[in-house]
């Protein structure tokens, strides 16, 4: 049997969750190493000196530490829902950049260095409102299927509206709160985020995958 790719990951981390997403219905089994944020372990930063989850180990050494990448790398091997047919890059690159920028300071307020003028949970809620837009006219962000720019942003809208679920729930955003509950509650959401004890060298190793 040949050696299986390795996975660096945190349950609730939600680059590793949309990672986890993309190899689960690309049905590629990897050896999951749930890593303890607080003791990482040296095989991780060895592996990639940046030591941040998610990061993908192939068989032949080759080291993937970028989500979006591990994402890609994992549909071109297998994409049998066409998910690459609807990969918007500015779109993802909005979440990922102005929009995780509001995100964090509105989950945590007071950890970050800023004036106090700008309020991020308004901030994003506007970006969001982009979102309702376009799911105006169809179930998912490009088009009636789920596709990975839908899977790309979802773990962190999904973060955003636990913040505050009643005030995320009181918003006008009717096409984007059910496209956020049919994605939270499907079987692949579920597949991908089992609890497991964290990884530590000589532990027998933990199967992930369909």
């Amino acid at each position: 049997m040949s050696a299986l790719p390795v996975l660096y990951s945190f349950r609730r981390c939600p680059y590793a969750m949309r990672a986890r997403m993309a190899l689960w219905v690309a049905g590629i089994v990897v050896e999951l190493r749930e890593v303890k944020l607080a003791a990482k372990p040296p095989e991780l930063i060895a592996a990639s000196p940046k030591a941040t989850v998610p990061v993908l180990v192939l068989a032949d050494g080759t080291v993937i530490d970028e989500s979006l990448a591990i994402m890609r790398w994992a549909l071109a091997q297998n994409d049998p829902e066409g998910w690459l047919a609807g990969d918007e890059p500015a779109l993802i690159a909005v979440n990922d950049g102005a929009f995780k920028h509001h995100l964090d300071r509105a989950k945590y307020p007071g950890r970050y260095d800023e004036d106090g003028v700008t309020d991020h949970r308004a901030a994003a809620l506007a970006l969001l409102a982009r979102l309702e837009a376009r799911l105006e006219a169809e179930a998912y962000l490009c088009g009636e299927n789920r596709s990975v720019t839908d899977i790309a942003l979802f773990p962190f809208i999904r973060q955003f509206a636990g913040i505050d679920p009643e005030w995320f729930a009181a918003q006008r955003l009717p096409h984007l709160q059910a496209w956020l509950a049919r994605l939270a509650t499907s079987e692949l959401f579920a597949a991908i985020m089992p609890k497991f004890a964290p990884w530590k060298a000589g532990d027998e190793p933990v199967l992930f995958g369909p």
